[in-house]
């Protein structure tokens, strides 16, 4: 039997106009339910003017779950009340109202796919909704880059997904000349086994395809990628503990990413049975959840934020800092860090194209803030590199201030 959940939020009355957080406060510990009243929610890099909310509805729940800043700010339109919940709440408000937890996990969900959307709308200028014919194009990239492991994949996936597909002879023809020019195995597993093991270099799935399960890392790393106007980019490199798949899992629609084995990966498996088993009875395991899910969206708010910085050296230092802020490092610290990541792949999270790489590359280096280690860059001085992303974000607020006044 399980023990009595003892939950009882504190209350906060705000006047009209009164400011409840602001964005970039660091250390969010508090979100809020709104109780009376109604709420309207304002990000600096984003035109949520109008997103007013109201009675029952949730914020600031991704900056708290994420142990980061706030990454919006948030005004009383009338006079409010609101019931206030600290992190270590959290799990007894789920204990006590389960329909907290799906509720949560749903509107990250759709949040997520949004912003992924967003991201690639801002930095390749294109639309990104998924869908399955995406596929083709995916295999078809990967073919011209020689990954023949990856097109193989992908190709393989269009036929599953697109069995009435307009390039479905294509793709035949092309499996057959590709087939014997695979040098990765990738494993294949029965949908209800949940421990899965996956050798580096190989996909475990491509944007566009259907998907049953989400993944937690048990060892190992995964690249979240997506391939726009023949461009790839990063959106994450996955390690230990975080969670990636769950959108197309959650939704029904198709894969919105692509996701490699960066390292030999052992991975956990979930899917929907399993979610709403681990939904009912393991209500820490969703406390967990929602935590990883807060961080994913966290750090795609961080990486739209990195699109508006329009010098590219700023923009690789930022990117550099969304990293360590979401590796959770001390930004004050004077010692170096060794990243999990080489330039190339710093390239892709800051958006940037691939024909620049070399003479930004130099630049990046001469800075004496980074070096190379192992094909791996290293922070040299963590506070001194912080500082450095700074100065190009303060650079960029004051251009747009002079751009906006003369405007008006």
């Amino acid at each position: 039997m399980s023990a009595p959940v003892h939950f009882k939020p504190s209350i906060l009355k705000l006047s009209k106009d009164s400011y409840i957080f602001v964005e970039g406060k660091p250390n969010a510990d508090k979100f809020y339910i709104v109780k009376e009243g109604k709420v309207r929610i304002i990000r600096e890099n984003e035109d949520l003017a109008g997103n007013i909310i109201g009675h029952g509805d949730i914020f600031g729940t991704i900056s708290v779950m994420a142990g980061h800043g706030y990454i919006m700010s948030a005004v009383a339109v009338t006079d409010v009340t609101l019931l206030v919940i600290e992190r270590k709440q959290y799990g007894d408000l789920v204990r006590k109202t389960n329909s907290i937890a799906m509720k949560n996990i749903k509107q990250f969900s759709v949040r997520m796919r949004e912003l992924n959307d967003h991201l690639s709308e801002r930095m390749l200028k294109s639309s990104s909704a998924a869908d399955s014919s995406v596929l083709f194009e995916i295999a078809e990239y990967y073919e011209k880059k020689q990954n023949i492991n990856h097109a193989v994949y992908v190709y393989h996936q269009y036929l599953n997904n697109c069995p009435d597909g307009e390039k479905i002879n294509e793709a035949k023809e092309k499996l057959d000349k590709l087939q014997n020019y695979v040098t990765v195995d990738r494993p294949s597993y029965p949908a209800n086994t949940m421990l899965q093991k996956y050798p580096k270099d190989c996909l475990l799935f491509a944007e566009g395809e259907m998907g049953n399960n989400l993944y937690i890392i048990q060892s190992g790393s995964v690249k979240i990628t997506k391939i726009v106007n023949e461009q790839e980019i990063v959106l994450a490199i996955l390690k230990k503990s975080d969670i990636f798949g769950e959108m197309a899992m959650l939704d029904d629609k198709p894969r919105a990413a692509t996701a490699e084995i960066y390292e030999e990966c052992t991975l956990l498996a979930v899917n929907k049975d399993n979610f709403s088993k681990l939904i009912h009875d393991q209500p820490d395991m969703v406390v967990k959840l929602t935590s990883m899910m807060a961080e994913r969206i966290w750090l795609l708010y961080r990486q739209l934020d990195n699109t508006f910085i329009e010098e590219p050296i700023g923009r690789l230092f930022d990117a550099l800092i969304i990293q360590l802020e979401k590796n959770k490092v001390d930004l004050t610290s004077w010692e170096p860090y060794q990243c999990s990541f080489g330039y190339k792949e710093l390239m892709g999270m800051a958006g940037l194209a691939v024909d620049r790489a070399d003479g930004l590359y130099n630049k990046f280096l001469d800075t004496k803030k980074v070096s190379v280690v192992e094909d791996k860059l290293q922070v040299n001085n963590v506070s001194d590199t912080f500082k450095e992303a700074e100065y190009y974000r303060n650079m960029q607020k004051k251009e747009n201030a002079v751009r906006d006044s003369k405007k008006n």
